[in-house]
C-alpha cells in the first residue's frame, strides 16, 4: 500500500507516529509562513501541515489546487490548543508534512464538488467521477454498500444459496418492453436482457434449490421517471413449500434485521396488512402512504388476478402470469374472471411500491388454463414458455417468492429526490448515459458481423 493510514483514521494514539497518507486535496490554506492542507479520501479528512523549514516540499505545498491528488509523510501531532475541528473524526490532531509527492494533478473542476453548490444533473451526470467525490453522495452509496452486506448475511444464515442467473436470456415479452441483444453466431435471432429472473428462480424451485436468493441486474425497455430507470437492481428471494405467511415473516424479520444493523433503527412488526380493493376504497391507491413515521412499511395483499384490456379486448394478468389463484376462487376462472383474487403481495414503503411477489403456479395444467385465459394459445405458449411448463411436469413444489426494488427502497432511506441519486452511473429520462454518451453509433462493419442494416434517419 502507498499509504499507511487512511484519511479518517488518525486519532490522539497515533502522537508522535510517523504516517504516510494519500488523497485529494480539499482545501488549501496559506497564512504566509505556515500552509494548511485538507487532505481527503472516502474515509475522512486530515489537516496536514507544511513548514517554511522544509523548502522544497513547502515550495511544492504553495502551488497544489483542490482535487490534486498527492500522497505526504509525517508526524502526528496534537493540534494546538483552541484549534481542534469537533466535526472531524481526526479532527484533535494534525501531520506535519516532511515529505510530499505529487500523484496527480487536476485541471479546474467545471463545478465545485462544495456541499452547498448548485449544480444542473446534465453537468453533475457528464462528471459523475467528480460529483461522486460529494460527501453527501458518497454516503449514499456507503449505505447502499451496508444494506445490501446486512441483506445478504441474513438470507445466509437463513440457509439461502446465492445463484447468479443468465443475462442473455429468451423474450418472453409480457409488460415492459425488452432490451433486444442480437447473436452473432445465430443471425436473425436475439438475446433478451431479463425484466427479471423470474422464471429461472422458479426452475431452480424444480431444482430442488429451495431457498434461492441474488442481488441482480434487471432490465426494461419502457419510459423513464424519477423512480424508473432501464437497468436497475433488485433483492429476488424464492423460497419452495411456503405460503403468504411464510413470506411475510422473512421479509419482516429480514427488514427487522437489517434496519437495526444498519440505522440503529427498530421497526415494528408485524406490518399492518390490507386488502387492495380496501385499499383503493380508503385511498384511492394500492400504494397507500398510511400516516406519519423514520418507515411506514404496509403490506397490500388480495389483488385481482385479471384485469381487462379494453384496447386489446382481452384479460391479462394484473401482476403477471405465474401468479397462483387463490384456492377458493380457482372454479371462477371459467365463469368470471373478474372475480378471482391472486394470491399475492406488495410491500409498501411510505407510499411507494418497493417490493411485489406472489405465490406461484406449480402445476402444469393450471399454467396452461392461465395462459389461455390471457390470449396465448398453444403454439405461443409452447414457442415462448416450453421449456418453464416442460419444468413444471417433473415434479415442481409449491414455491412463491418476493423481490425488492433496490434502487427505490435506498432512494426512500436516503430521502433522495430521484433513485438517480442512489445509482453510481444513471441514465437521464431520455436513457442516456451522459458520462459515455451512450448509446452510440457503431461501426458498420459490427452490424454486417451481425447481420443488421438499419434505417437511414428521416429529415425533419
Amino acid at each position: 500500500m502507498l499509504r499507511t493510514h487512511t484519511c479518517g483514521q488518525l486519532n490522539m494514539n497515533n502522537i508522535g507516529e510517523e504516517v504516510i497518507l494519500c488523497g485529494w486535496v480539499d482545501s488549501r490554506r496559506d497564512h504566509g509562513k505556515i500552509i494548511f492542507i485538507d487532505l481527503r479520501d472516502r474515509y475522512g479528512k486530515t489537516q496536514i501541515v507544511f513548514l517554511p523549514s522544509f523548502k522544497e516540499i513547502y515550495k511544492k505545498a504553495k502551488k497544489l489546487k483542490n482535487e490534486d491528488v498527492i500522497k505526504i509523510k509525517g508526524e502526528v501531532n496534537r493540534r494546538p490548543q483552541g484549534t481542534e475541528n469537533p466535526k472531524l473524526s481526526t479532527g484533535t490532531v494534525e501531520v506535519c508534512a516532511h515529505q510530499l509527492e505529487i500523484l496527480n494533478s487536476s485541471l479546474d473542476l467545471p463545478f465545485s464538488i462544495e456541499e452547498r453548490i448548485e449544480v444542473s444533473e446534465d453537468i453533475r451526470l457528464y462528471h459523475r467521477y467528480l460529483d461522486l467525490r460529494r460527501k453527501s453522495l458518497l454516503d449514499k452509496f456507503i449505505l447502499r454498500s451496508k444494506f445490501n452486506y446486512k441483506f445478504r448475511e441474513y438470507l445466509h444464515k437463513c440457509g439461502f444459496l446465492e445463484v447468479e442467473t443468465p443475462y442473455l436470456t429468451k423474450s418472453t415479452p409480457e409488460g415492459a418492453r425488452d432490451f433486444l441483444v442480437p447473436s452473432r453466431l445465430n443471425q436473425g435471432k436475439f438475446y433478451a436482457l431479463p425484466q427479471s429472473p423470474q422464471l429461472f428462480k422458479q426452475i431452480l424451485m424444480v431444482a430442488g434449490v429451495d431457498k434461492y436468493y441474488q442481488i441482480v441486474r434487471c432490465f426494461r425497455d419502457e419510459d423513464l421517471r424519477k423512480d424508473r430507470q432501464p437497468e436497475f437492481s433488485q433483492l429476488d428471494i424464492e423460497l419452495s413449500f411456503v405460503e403468504e405467511e411464510d413470506i411475510y415473516k422473512l421479509v419482516e424479520d429480514m427488514l427487522k434485521f437489517v434496519f437495526r444493523e444498519v440505522l440503529d433503527i427498530e421497526l415494528k412488526t408485524p406490518f399492518l396488512r390490507i386488502g387492495y380493493e380496501e385499499a383503493m376504497k380508503n385511498y384511492s391507491t394500492d400504494k397507500p402512504d398510511i400516516g406519519k413515521g423514520d418507515f411506514r412499511f404496509l403490506w397490500v395483499c388480495e389483488f385481482p388476478l385479471f384485469e381487462y384490456n379494453q384496447e386489446e379486448q382481452r384479460w391479462q394478468a394484473f401482476h403477471h402470469p405465474f401468479t397462483m389463484p387463490s384456492l377458493k376462487d380457482v372454479e371462477l376462472l371459467d365463469r368470471d374472471p373478474s372475480l378471482v383474487k391472486a394470491r399475492s403481495y406488495d410491500l409498501v414503503l411510505n407510499g411507494v411500491e418497493v417490493a411485489s411477489g406472489s405465490i406461484r403456479i406449480h402445476e402444469p395444467q393450471l399454467q396452461r388454463k392461465i395462459f389461455s385465459l390471457i390470449g396465448i394459445n398453444e403454439e405461443e405458449r409452447e414457442k415462448r414458455f416450453g421449456f418453464l411448463l416442460r419444468a413444471l411436469c417433473y415434479g415442481a413444489p409449491p414455491h412463491g417468492g418476493i423481490a425488492f426494488g433496490l434502487d427505490r427502497l435506498y432512494a426512500i432511506i436516503t430521502k433522495s429526490e430521484s433513485i438517480r441519486e442512489v445509482i453510481g452511473f444513471p441514465k437521464t429520462q431520455k436513457g442516456v448515459c451522459m458520462l459515455t454518451d451512450a448509446p452510440s453509433e457503431v461501426e458498420k462493419r459490427q452490424l454486417e458481423e451481425l447481420g443488421i442494416d438499419t434505417k437511414e434517419k428521416e429529415e425533419k
